[in-house]
């Protein structure tokens, strides 16, 4: 978890003396951050802060878990909306910290459950190893219902506005697909992948591949560095070009989330909410903006705590007349209640799934009056469609184990590293065509999803939309011609009288 991961935890030091008459003071001080001077605490009654989110504990090796391990406490308990982020030992790690034991040790735990399990997940795996995972994770489920409660934001939906939620796939521009096979030709990361293990060169091609699907620009100092993969890149652009000036053209997906936010701001009186994993990407934003004389604000690593308040709140008004709010999601992606917007746009996927979720909820939350809609960007058959793929993954892991769904289905290999180093320009959705679809004819959805589906359903339960008249959305409907090949769509709950 970053930095704060990183502390380091001295059981020596000597807690703070409270001030006379100050016996109301809590003991939180003594244990944030956790790995503070616990062992101050063995034998005291304590409250640990409840905004401290129980996945911190994912990692039992890590000296949070730890220090907070070795209190001598009567009971514990746990709180989290992400019990598996990315793999099954972080849900043991949390179950084991409430119940030691339970599980058996790590190593006994990944030989008897999390082997078989996603062996049996595999889209590549045999019947029998299927049937060895299911009924492994029968059992897994048996066992830890014991002292599990779980509670889905089902139980919400009745007191919230309907959320459509759309992933839109983007097609690349000209520009966009010549610098991508140039550096995929050039740099040659799938050889660079050995045994199935992502090497640092392999992790930076990543990083550039993402940031070219965000925007040419973003790559433009490598090209004229002429770093490793742009090595005679820059004649590709068009002549004249200046990174100063923004041109949306130049990119499928700024070019989407101009025409959403033309159209938005030309049709109704939302606000909205935009999300990226770059802080160079709010740089592009910001211009943008500008360009169109859009009132906006901008959170991200460097703003105070006091200060995010203050704009968060300003926001939020009524009144206030900023239609953008440009936020980091690892700046913003928890906590924050941003119901003054009604829109949010993901401008880019993360590998972790939960912090995708996160920042996706800043708009659907207490007091939101409107029907809020989220759009999540991709360019189409790029490393970008692959990394969402994986969130799938993990996602489906998830509800398999924690929310005991039956029905989730096997649909991504999980020996596919390679695959993230390749560009298909013939799809008009590689996700879509990877799960197989059966509702769908010629890409064409001639059956409904399933009655009771929604939007946390399987992806293969959405709607597929291979043009724009299965939407629902208005704008995003006026905005289908700009770069949009294929959208999946879907919502929260019904509302009675339809979707206003």
């Amino acid at each position: 978890d970053g930095s704060e991961d990183d502390e380091d935890w001295h059981p020596e030091a000597t807690p703070k003396k409270r001030k006379p008459g100050s016996e109301s003071q809590s003991w939180e001080c003594y244990v944030s951050p956790f790995r503070k001077p616990l062992a101050q605490l063995t034998n005291r009654p304590h409250c640990l802060d409840s905004s401290k989110h129980g996945h911190r504990l994912k990692n039992s090796e890590n000296q949070t878990y730890q220090a907070l391990d070795g209190l001598n406490t009567p009971r514990r308990v746990l709180i989290s909306g992400t019990p598996i982020q990315n793999d099954l030992l972080e849900y043991f790690s949390l179950v084991h910290f409430v119940n030691s034991g339970i599980l058996g040790t790590a190593q006994e735990f990944k030989k008897h459950f999390e082997i078989p399990i996603l062996k049996g997940r595999d889209a590549d795996a045999c019947e029998v190893e299927r049937h060895k995972g299911e009924e492994r994770l029968k059992e897994l489920i048996s066992i830890v219902n014991r002292c599990l409660i779980r509670r889905t934001s089902d139980i919400l939906s009745k007191y919230l506005p309907v959320k459509i939620e759309q992933v839109v796939c983007c097609r690349l521009t000209p520009l966009q697909t010549e610098l991508y096979k140039h550096f995929l030709k050039q740099a040659k990361p799938a050889e660079e992948l050995k045994e199935g293990k992502i090497s640092v060169s392999s992790l930076s091609s990543i990083t550039s591949l993402k940031k070219l699907c965000n925007h040419p620009a973003l790559i433009y100092e490598k090209c004229v560095e002429e770093e490793e993969g742009f090595a005679g890149a820059l004649e590709l652009f068009p002549a004249g070009y200046s990174p100063k000036s923004l041109e949306p053209q130049l990119s499928g997906k700024m070019l989407v989330l101009d025409y959403i936010l033309a159209v938005t701001r030309s049709t109704s009186n939302d606000k909205v909410v935009l999300v990226s994993n770059y802080t160079q990407t709010l740089d592009l934003f910001e211009k943008l903006c500008r360009t169109r004389r859009y009132l906006y604000v901008r959170l991200d690593g460097t703003m105070s705590i006091k200060k995010r308040a203050k704009i968060v709140e300003r926001f939020n008004s009524l009144s206030s007349p900023e239609f953008v709010f440009m936020l980091s999601s690892k700046a913003g992606g928890c906590g924050l209640n941003l119901i003054g917007a009604n829109r949010l746009i993901m401008f880019d996927p993360d590998w972790n799934p939960a912090n995708d979720e996160q920042a996706m909820a800043r708009v659907w939350r207490d007091g939101q009056k409107k029907t809020c809609y989220i759009y999540r960007l991709l360019s189409t058959g790029t490393i970008e469609e692959k990394i969402f793929q994986r969130q799938t993954h993990k996602k489906a892991l998830s509800s398999c184990v924690v929310d005991e769904e039956q029905d989730v289905e096997r649909h991504f290999s999980l020996g596919e590293l390679k695959e993230l180093f390749t560009l298909n320009e013939t799809t008009a959705s590689d996700t879509h065509d990877k799960i197989k679809c059966r509702r769908c004819v010629n890409g064409h959805q001639v059956k409904p999803p399933p009655e009771g589906s929604d939007c946390t359903s399987d992806l293969s339960q959405w709607n597929h939309c291979a043009d724009k008249r299965g939407l629902q959305d208005s704008v995003l409907k006026a905005t289908w011609d700009a770069a949009v090949t294929f959208t999946f769509h879907h919502h929260s709950h019904e509302e009675q009288r339809g979707i206003p």
